[in-house]
Formats: structure tokens, C-alpha cells, sequence
């Protein structure tokens, strides 16, 4: 089971390392790798558990997070209708994306991130992603909302991205053109 102590935080050199394409079929540390991954989402958006085991809630987490420089993430999250995205993606890729943007108003968070920093992250406001599942099979997914947004932040994690990066340094919270805020956040 994967813990707070497990997950690497900023300034660890792996955060900014480029993760290397997983090959199939997957290695018995790969699955289990993918398995983890996913079961700390889930088990950290479950508040008894998270108490118990002080895991900080959250809704994607990389194999680069975990000192593991493999292209594969989870997701765990909601869109706004109440459905639930809940997947390992393997070698995934964006193969298109809107012109519009959207950004998180309150900011983004990320587990490997102990401070609050402020700011818009433009991201995509809708993507088409493809990726494999731990059984070798293909999937095409579109994706808008926050699930977009959290797709886009773990896949920056597997090119060494952090989603300050992101972040306008002159002016935080400059307005950003062809976007609108997302709502519910």
C-alpha cells in the first residue's frame, strides 16, 4: 500500500525526469505498480481510511510520484455529472485537444507539493486521450472538466512537468485568453 512516505515531493530529481514507455505484456512489479497507484486514490478519498493512515486526498497520481520513472498513472475523479473516471493509463498520449481552456480557480494541488501555490493552470478544456490498460488493450477516452484537467497534470508528471510550470510568473491569476474557469471548484 503506498503512503504519504512513499510519495516524493518537490525537488526530488525524479519529478523532473522524462518516465520511460512501459512495454507489454506488463511485469508482475508493473501490475502491482498500477495497482498501488490506484488503490491510494481511492483509499485516500475515503475519509476513515484516509484518517488512519494519513493519506492526503487525491484525485490522480503518477508512477514518477512514487520514484518509479514508468509512463503509467491513475485517476480516481468525478466530472461534474457524477461519473466517476477510475483507470490505471499506460503510455498515454493526447492525440487531440480543444483551442478553449479552462483553469481550476482555486488552483491546482498535487500530492508532491506540501505548499499552496497560487495561480491559474491552463489546461485543455476538452482532450481525446489514448492509453493501455494493464492488460495490453487500447482505450480512446474523451475527457472535459476536471478529469481533463487532472489527465493532463499526471501526464505532465511523466514528462517532468510540474503544474507550477504552468503558472503565469508575472501575474498569477492573469486572466487567460480563449478560457473560462471551471465550475464547481
Amino acid at each position: 500500500m503506498i503512503l504519504m512516505k512513499d510519495i516524493i515531493r518537490e525537488g526530488h530529481p525524479s519529478l523532473r525526469t522524462r518516465a520511460e514507455e512501459v512495454t507489454f505484456p506488463l511485469t508482475e512489479d508493473d501490475r502491482k505498480l498500477a495497482s498501488d497507484l490506484l488503490e491510494y486514490l481511492i483509499n485516500s478519498q475515503n475519509p476513515e481510511i484516509a484518517e488512519k493512515y494519513g493519506l492526503r486526498p487525491g484525485i490522480g497520481l503518477a508512477a514518477n510520484q512514487v520514484n518509479q520513472l514508468k509512463r503509467m498513472f491513475a485517476l480516481h475523479v468525478e466530472d461534474d455529472k457524477g461519473e466517476l473516471y477510475s483507470f490505471v493509463a499506460i503510455n498515454p498520449k493526447i492525440v487531440s485537444h480543444s483551442v478553449e481552456k479552462t483553469y481550476i480557480p482555486s488552483g491546482e494541488g498535487c500530492l508532491s507539493v506540501d505548499r499552496e501555490i497560487p495561480g491559474y493552470v491552463p489546461r485543455y478544456a476538452r482532450i481525446t486521450a489514448k492509453f493501455y490498460t494493464v492488460d495490453g488493450e487500447e482505450k480512446k477516452i474523451r475527457l472535459n472538466g476536471l478529469p481533463a484537467v487532472a489527465f493532463q497534470h499526471e501526464l505532465d508528471h511523466l514528462n517532468g512537468v510540474m503544474f507550477y510550470d504552468h503558472i503565469n510568473e508575472e501575474n498569477p491569476f492573469a486572466q487567460v485568453p480563449d478560457s473560462f474557469p471551471l465550475n464547481g471548484e
